[in-house]
């Protein structure tokens, strides 16, 4: 080959980069910016499962202690958050009852999640209990939480196990419509029909093939009832239909405290906030957790 050939076909020079090298940001920090709402979530409930974890080595004393000659303290250096009628520290209240309210909020969003995935799971794919289980499940669904989870207490004793089970109840059958939904979609897909023209059994063509693509709305679901257990609850503990009153729960405290809230407000104002926040965090955590897992809301930073 000629002089005049090998220059014809010789490399082009490399251009100059345009664009900024992409960098990718790994760690917490890489996490915390592509996520910043699940960070912020997720930092909060870190901070409230410590403060329940580490309870009695938080300055606290004993939340059930009587004083009587201390009662409806103010806030001070000897109670941080004052005292209620009865002379217990509300500090040690709050953070001890951060343990009923987290314990139930978690409790429940996986047995509400558990009972409602195996209702939706057969109630989306088996044809014929469709209509049967729906109609049941609309019939609960009619029913305010609220009053189901009253109506459930009613029957038993006081506390935490039945507090959980009856909110577990009343908030199944809103993961079971929303299981089912994904998985009447996910029935008429290619690869179910597929699966099924192979002559593969029911059994394994629900888990297999619709199990898994239920994971990511069933999760974010479960943050929300997370949530939604932790604010009945506490309305089921202040209506004195929750967890027993010697129980320090964020619902008790409050109950406690309505009685004097005109004068000493700060008896319902710390629990309040703790609930708050807790709430907000969960929320925080399920807002983020949707749009992560959605690929229509997936964000390149």
């Amino acid at each position: 080959m000629s002089e005049s050939a090998d220059a014809r076909y010789a490399a082009a020079p490399a251009l100059p980069d345009i664009l900024p090298p992409v960098r990718v940001r790994t760690g917490a920090l890489g996490f915390a910016m592509r996520h910043p709402t699940m960070a912020i979530g997720l930092a909060i409930l870190a901070v409230m499962a410590f403060v329940a974890l580490f309870a009695p080595w938080l300055g606290t004393v004993d939340p059930t202690a009587l004083a009587p000659a201390k009662r409806t303290r103010a806030p001070s250096a000897e109670f941080w958050f004052g005292s209620d009628a009865f002379g217990r520290d509300i500090y040690s209240r709050v953070l001890y009852g951060a343990r009923v309210s987290l314990l139930v909020g978690f409790a429940v969003a996986a047995i509400a999640s558990a009972i409602g995935l195996a209702i939706g799971l057969v109630a989306g794919y088996v044809r014929w209990l469709d209509g049967v289980i729906m109609r049941v499940m609309d019939g609960l669904m009619s029913i305010p939480p609220i009053l189901l989870a009253v109506a459930l207490m009613a029957l038993t004793r006081a506390s935490v196990s039945n507090v959980v089970m009856a909110i577990s109840i009343a908030e199944a059958p809103r993961v079971a419509r929303l299981v089912r939904g994904v998985v009447l979609t996910l029935r008429e897909q290619p690869y179910v029909e597929a699966a099924i023209t192979t002559g593969t059994t029911t059994p394994r063509v629900i888990l297999r093939h619709i199990l898994p693509n239920t994971v990511a709305p069933l999760t974010v679901q479960a943050t929300y009832i997370c949530g939604s257990a932790m604010i009945v609850e506490s309305i089921l503990s202040f209506i004195g239909a929750g967890t027993p009153p010697i129980i320090p729960s964020w619902g008790n405290i409050m109950a406690d405290g309505r009685a004097l809230w005109q004068v000493k407000p700060y008896i319902i104002f710390f629990p309040a906030i703790f609930l708050s926040l807790t709430v907000l965090a969960v929320n925080l955590v399920g807002d983020g957790l949707r749009d992560a897992l959605d690929p229509r809301m997936v964000k390149r930073l």
